[in-house]
């Protein structure tokens, strides 16, 4: 899984990153051309205590790849500013399974707006315009294209390309009226039939509000009234300060925990960004665990037995017999698979089966 962090220049974006990524980029740049790219693990408290009961030689957590992207150029009459970016970054954006859109909404002196005031309704407003123009000039361009060498190939292509151009028609206003592709009902078909386009607007967003130590008492209410205006489908909104963050992270858990006591805060917002981040893009994890590990796998939610098998390995997919599953839950209140087994908890489960998140599978199959 890959999301890429957007954001405009000055939004702290790069420090967002290396918060998340406990990284050292260099920050400060005003949206220079530097991309970067760095793995976190996915916090999961299922994984240690299952180590608890199983003793593993190793604990495998799920992880997340951000991408930190440069901040596009300013659109303007007959150039669109998200396509000028250099072709590796923009095939980076357009790659990416999800955004995580940093919105300015700290005060610093020091560190000036570049458009003279902080204001993240306006600046979310503006990023989001950029990537509208960007997909509608995809849209028009093949549009144009179809209606020259849409009538031309075999059979199956004209129909396909008729198909295409029949949804890009009705895409087409809409982009045009500012709504994103994410909001616009698509079937199974016709989000197969996008899918080579890579719109941006269609990827599911985490607006992320980047907030100072002077506005950390007013971050949920700022929040809340961000996601009261942006009424969009796969979109969510959270606050944190990113600057706080990364401190938090340079110190030991007790001078941390100091720290965040003379804040007022209660968690690190550190842990929810990630954990949004996988829940963003519609991910579950089932468990596995055992002697040599116990792992998180991360699969689609709506997951057959299967698919996960298939996470596992294909040799398992394709020799798959069963899945032994018992919830999470259940193997922690009896504290081994053999009382799981005894009080008739653990299931065989066939392929058809839906996997739910938290499930401990062990699939059977035959090589």
């Amino acid at each position: 899984m890959q999301i890429a962090i957007v954001g405009l220049a000055g939004s702290g974006k790069t420090t967002v990153f290396n918060t998340l990524t406990r990284g050292h980029a260099e920050t400060g740049g005003y949206g220079g051309v530097t991309l970067n790219v760095g793995v976190v693990k996915v916090p999961d408290e299922r994984l240690a205590k299952l180590a608890e009961i199983f003793k593993p030689k190793k604990i495998v957590q799920a992880d997340v790849t951000y991408v930190d992207l440069p901040a596009p150029p300013a659109s303007s009459e007959g150039r669109v500013g998200t396509e000028e970016l250099p072709a590796d970054h923009l095939a980076r954006l357009r790659d990416s399974d999800a955004l995580l859109h940093v919105v300015r909404a700290f005060e610093d002196p020091a560190s000036p707006h570049p458009a003279g005031s902080v204001d993240p309704g306006r600046d979310l407003e503006q990023l989001d315009l950029e990537f509208l123009l960007a997909d509608l000039a995809m849209a028009e361009r093949r549009l144009e294209r179809l209606k020259g060498t849409g009538r031309h190939g075999t059979p199956a292509e004209r129909e396909a390309n008729e198909r295409e151009g029949v949804i890009l028609s009705r895409l087409k206003p809409a982009l045009e009226a500012g709504r994103p592709i994410r909001d616009e009902p698509l079937d199974d078909d016709e989000e197969k039939a996008l899918r080579g386009f890579r719109f941006l607007t269609q990827k599911p967003v985490l607006v992320l509000l980047n907030v100072g130590e002077g506005e950390l008492a007013g971050a949920p209410a700022l929040a809340e009234g961000i996601r009261t205006n942006y009424v969009h489908q796969h979109a969510m909104v959270d606050a944190l300060s990113a600057k706080i963050e990364m401190e938090l992270g340079e110190l030991d858990p007790e001078e941390a925990g100091v720290f965040m006591e003379e804040l007022g805060l209660t968690e690190s917002a550190l842990d929810r960004v990630i954990a949004l981040s996988y829940k963003l893009v519609g991910l579950i994890s089932f468990l596995t665990a055992g002697p040599d590990e116990v792992r998180a796998w991360p699969i689609p939610d709506g997951s057959n037995a299967v698919d996960a098998a298939g996470a596992i390995h294909t040799d398992l997919a394709r020799g798959f017999i069963r899945a032994e599953t018992i919830a999470y839950e259940d193997l922690l209140t009896l504290g081994s698979m053999a009382e799981a087994k005894k009080h008739g908890k653990v299931r065989s489960e066939g392929k058809t089966y839906r996997v739910r998140d938290g499930d401990v599978v062990e699939i059977l199959f035959s090589r």
